[in-house]
């Protein structure tokens, strides 16, 4: 069977390792890359030495033997490099925030409409991690009954010096609720099994950065639907000393068990990520998910050929991202008046 080929454009995120990483895993051929950056495709280029880097984006969009466009540009401009790639007869797959503005997703999505493409977000928080993975299994399974609540944590770290100048101005990464909690956003989307949720309330500030006043360093969001609630908090407050970006953490409650996941780190003192708790009425259990298998990468390569919606569908793609841009602006609109 033809391997998808697939190239990138714009790699000013460093998620763009793994979204080339799932692709090569699952059998995709890498045909190259666009970048305007130096340092960056020379860092890149060394994880991936056989990667061509090209010139000129137009070389990647127009070529007809490439299926797959990636990319983890800028945030700002994810969306208008997907639109041209789908127009140009491309499926797309981008790192999160997929878009910076309720404008952009409504283009967007017309464009995908119109051009009957895939486009894909590739939320790491839920699809790179396996103790997520296989809590999505267990829910399914029905290890703690209809889910009722969620809480999920998404703290990490600032590193300032390293940051590149985008980073710190609102209208290019697009706020803290938008950059980092539409993680959050699909995973309630996910586990509940909702299509979209009310936002009940939204908050973002600058509590110990006010020397870039363009940064938002904490944000919350409070979510419902008919059947479930859920929070979110982000933070860019993760200390020093603590041996990873970020204590991630979510809390799944069930109408019969709960499961609690510690994504990264264990602060209680199990070695590497990926653990997960699960508390039922038959007593407490810990599973390790170091194993676990990652399906993402080879569910899109599948879509890209069959034209469906296994990795995962498109309206919850979109309706992740809605929520976080429509929380972004509700907690920006009570600070501004």
């Amino acid at each position: 069977m033809k391997p998808v080929r697939f190239a990138a454009i714009g790699i000013n995120h460093d998620h763009i390792t793994g979204q080339t990483r799932c692709l090569l895993d699952a059998g995709a051929e890498f045909v190259g890359f666009h970048a305007v950056e130096d340092d960056l495709s020379q860092a890149y280029s060394a994880k991936f030495p056989g990667a061509q880097r090209f010139d000129d984006k137009r070389r990647l969009i127009e070529d007809e033997t490439i299926d797959l466009i990636i990319s983890a540009a800028i945030p700002d401009e994810r969306a208008g490099i997907a639109i041209q790639a789908m127009k140009a007869g491309k499926d797309v797959m981008v790192d999160k925030p997929g878009m910076t503005t309720l404008e952009q997703l409504a283009e967007v999505k017309r464009v995908q409409e119109d051009t009957g493409r895939i486009f894909s977000i590739l939320y790491s928080e839920h699809f790179e991690n396996r103790a997520t993975v296989k809590a999505g299994e267990l829910i399914a399974a029905g290890a703690i009954g209809k889910v009722v609540s969620t809480a999920g944590f998404g703290p990490h770290r600032l590193r300032a010096p390293t940051r590149p100048e985008w980073f710190f101005k609102r209208e290019r990464y697009g706020g803290i609720l938008v950059d980092i909690a539409s993680h959050q956003c699909e995973q309630f989307l996910f586990f509940t099994g909702s299509d979209t949720a009310d936002i009940l309330s939204a908050t973002v500030s600058n509590r110990a950065n006010s020397q870039f006043p363009g940064l938002q360093d904490s944000g919350d969001i409070h979510l419902s639907t008919a059947d479930a609630d859920g929070f979110i908090r982000v933070d860019w407050f993760t200390p020093e000393g603590l041996p990873s970006w970020g204590d991630g953490r979510l809390f799944i409650t069930g109408t019969e068990g709960a499961i609690e996941l510690r994504k990264n780190i264990d602060v209680a003192g199990r070695e590497g990520g990926n653990h997960l708790f699960l508390s039922d009425k038959k007593g407490v259990q810990y599973i390790d998910c170091s194993n676990v298998q990652l399906p993402y990468g080879a569910q899109l390569i599948a879509d890209i050929r069959n034209r469906t919606e296994t990795a995962m569908p498109q309206a919850r793609c979109y309706a992740a991202m809605e929520l976080a841009l429509k929380a972004q602006k509700l907690a920006e609109d009570k600070i501004h008046g």
